[in-house]
């Protein structure tokens, strides 16, 4: 007797840590696949603001360096006609000084000698001073030899303009300056000098100190050759940091910003050791579970009492599995353009149905599965195949790219070859644009007013089937009061104990008339002509149903605006007043304004340059939705199919003269933007943009 319990404690044991193992191995996956795809959205999150901010910086910059070169390149053709009257120099210097309040000195340094009676240097010079008056010197000397200056030496040779190193202005400015030199010819184009104009560093400084992405970031401004012009008191040097650099047109110069990857990952790491922490428990509780179970089992007295402990287990797994799925009910009992109820009855204790949802930057993100299989083994890929769904889509819109990430986990390793068929979709909220990817499930339902239809779906493979496979995305509009019903295959595959199906056919009469109750009313009508069909007969397969009634567009907590322009790049710069108008009502940073007019500029000249033919008249229409915790744009044209998003990404990495032309634009887009996409309803071209608050 004592041999054969040692022979059954021992096969139990080793059933025991297979599960175990499988588990372990199961829970491992998931965290890993969890922690990569968060750690991969963080930098990607921290690339995108890194880049938003240098572009702006980058603008803000060349936005000063451009005003002076420019109103110093003016001035030296008014000075070249004044060279014979040496006494009314003076006057042009302090013109160009007052219309850019950026240059702090203005100045001529002419050549040896060219004035016989003012001596072998000769250098007028205007200076603004603090108080804000204007000092006029001559200088030039041998203590102030301006002949061996960087700028003097450079402007000449260069001969279109040249950024001097930064240094310290002793004679003029009294402050570290970079100066802008460019020759100054007489009447017969003979070089007599240089005209030059000094800016101080010091609003730079100001300007790269303010850029803190994160508490420990750092931002810095290098010159040509590599001095610093720009930089925190204490600027650190980090070992394990991200760089992100940008080079400023005509200057130069480099902007750069550095964060500090504990700055990015250190929260994703400490969730990290927290998940694993609690895996060991659960292992560890799950190895008390196992042993205490084994050792009962050596006390049972017979098989009856056997079967009613693993189904007293299997209860308690199917209430754990229940849990992870959405199970309260009205899920938004504050919105009033939803109304959404979904049912769950396995077959057995534990079952391979799952469906989720979630909203999303005012979008309903939801999903519905069938794993291949029953029991346990179903259960552990369907609570994969949950996870990797609100992993993978909190940081990506696209449904086809979404289904063909999750394939991508499931399928590397899937030595069992279990499958999950897998319908994933996005509404938005306040169009009722369905966009979505079905990856061998039903099509589902939809109702509007009498009519009952399937939805037009892609035979996709199911996910797990195909590694590497490609899945497609598509579109339909809902119109108000219009149902989409979704649904696992036991709902059609439900047998009489005649093994007669429910079937297609009887779906859609049931079906017919529903689109005025309630979702709840909807799935409890249909869960009454299921029973009406099966009777007594046993549930021979999961039976889920997902019901979402669109209501239509909330407008209670909605304001839109509307700008409507001809298709001319002229009229661009009318939405600086429209996203003024806008951050007037919401109260968003000025940085913010800015990022939003830059991204609706890029986007709006896309539309205009490519929708419309040479020659060809239109309008651009934009309207702007405007909620509390967010803004929406929607750029819509009646010109030729255009879906810019379809571009491929720019390598920015790429040398200018390797990379491709275009693309820019909407790459801009696409990181001051926090999502965006395309679509073609009745003959028009829609460019949805959005922005969180």
């Amino acid at each position: 007797m004592a041999a054969i319990k040692d022979t059954f404690r021992r096969l139990y044991a080793l059933q025991g840590l297979k599960m175990l193992l499988a588990a372990a191995l199961m829970l491992e996956a998931t965290a890993l696949v969890q922690y990569h795809f968060t750690k991969k959205g963080l930098r990607e999150e921290a690339e995108r603001r890194a880049e938003s901010e240098l572009s702006i910086g980058r603008l803000e910059i060349e936005k000063v360096t451009t005003a002076v070169e420019a109103v110093t390149r003016n001035t030296e053709w008014m000075l070249s006609e004044r060279l014979a009257a040496p006494e009314s120099l003076f006057e042009p210097l302090r013109k160009m000084m007052e219309s850019n309040p950026a240059i702090i000195d203005g100045f001529i340094a002419f050549t040896p000698d060219y004035y016989a009676d003012k001596g072998h240097w000769y250098e007028p010079v205007v200076a603004r001073r603090t108080s804000g008056r204007f000092d006029e010197m001559v200088l030039g000397s041998e203590d102030h030899n301006y002949f061996e200056s960087d700028w003097y030496i450079r402007g000449i040779a260069e001969g279109d303009g040249y950024w001097s190193e930064p240094y310290y202005d002793e004679s003029g400015g009294r402050t570290m300056v970079v100066t802008f030199s460019t020759p100054l010819r007489d009447a017969s184009g003979e070089t007599v000098g240089v005209v030059g104009a000094d800016i101080s560093l010091a609003w730079l400084t100001e300007m790269v100190v303010n850029i803190q992405l994160y508490p420990d970031s750092y931002s810095t401004l290098t010159s040509r050759e590599g001095k610093m012009m720009a930089s925190p008191a204490e600027t650190l040097t980090l070992a394990n940091a991200l760089r992100y650099e940008t080079r400023l047109e005509g200057t130069g110069w480099k902007m750069s910003i550095v964060i500090p990857e504990d700055e990015i990952y250190g929260n994703a790491k400490r969730v990290g050791m927290m998940v694993t922490l609690l895996q060991l428990l659960g292992l560890l509780m799950l190895i008390l579970i196992i042993r205490s179970t084994a050792l009962n089992l050596l006390k049972l007295k017979s098989v009856s009492d056997s079967k009613d402990k693993i189904e007293n287990e299997l209860k308690i797994a199917s209430t754990i599995q229940r849990g992870m799925l959405p199970k309260t009910f009205p899920s938004y009992p504050d919105r009033q353009d939803l109304d959404l109820y979904a049912s769950l009855a396995p077959a057995k204790e534990v079952g391979g149905d799952l469906f989720d949802f979630y909203i999303r930057d005012n979008r309903l993100v939801f999903c519905i599965g069938d794993v291949s299989g029953k029991g346990i083994p179903a259960a552990l890929v369907m609570a994969v195949t949950r996870s990797l769904f609100r992993s993978v889509s909190a940081h990506e819109s696209n449904p086809g790219r979404i289904v063909s990430r999750i394939n991508e986990a499931i399928s590397q390793g899937n030595d069992t070859n279990m499958f999950v068929t897998f319908f994933f979709g996005i509404l938005d909220l306040g169009s009722g644009l369905l966009r979505y990817c079905n990856a061998g499930h039903n099509a589902p339902l939809l109702l509007s007013g009498q009519e009952v239809r399937p939805l037009d779906v892609d035979a996709n493979v199911p996910v797990g089937v195909l590694e590497g496979f490609r899945y497609s995305t598509q579109d339909a509009t809902l119109s108000e009061d219009s149902t989409l019903l979704l649904y696992t295959d036991g709902l059609t595959e439900a047998e009489n104990a005649g093994k007669e199906l429910f079937g297609d056919e009887r779906l859609l009469q049931t079906a017919r008339g529903l689109t005025a109750l309630s979702a709840r009313d909807q799935i409890a009508r249909l869960e009454q002509a299921v029973q009406a069909h099966v009777l007594d007969a046993p549930q021979s397969d999961d039976l889920t149903m997902l019901c979402i009634k669109y209501l239509g567009a909330d407008t209670a907590n909605a304001n839109e605006r509307h700008l409507q322009l001809q298709n001319d790049i002229q009229q661009i710069p009318q939405l600086a007043g429209f996203i003024e108008d806008i951050a007037d009502e919401t109260g968003i940073t000025q940085a913010l304004a800015m990022s939003l007019n830059l991204a609706l500029e890029e986007a709006v000249a896309n539309v205009i340059l490519y929708a419309y033919p040479d020659g060809t008249d239109g309008l651009v229409d934009i309207e702007a939705i405007i909620r509390p915790e967010s803004v929406h744009f929607v750029i819509s044209d009646t010109g030729r199919p255009f879906d810019p998003t379809s571009v491929d990404e720019v390598d920015i990495t790429q040398d200018f003269e390797e990379r491709p032309t275009g693309g820019l634009g909407i790459y801009l887009v696409r990181n001051l933007m926090d999502d965006i996409y395309y679509e073609r309803v009745d003959g028009r071209n829609l460019l949805h943009l959005s922005k969180k608050l």
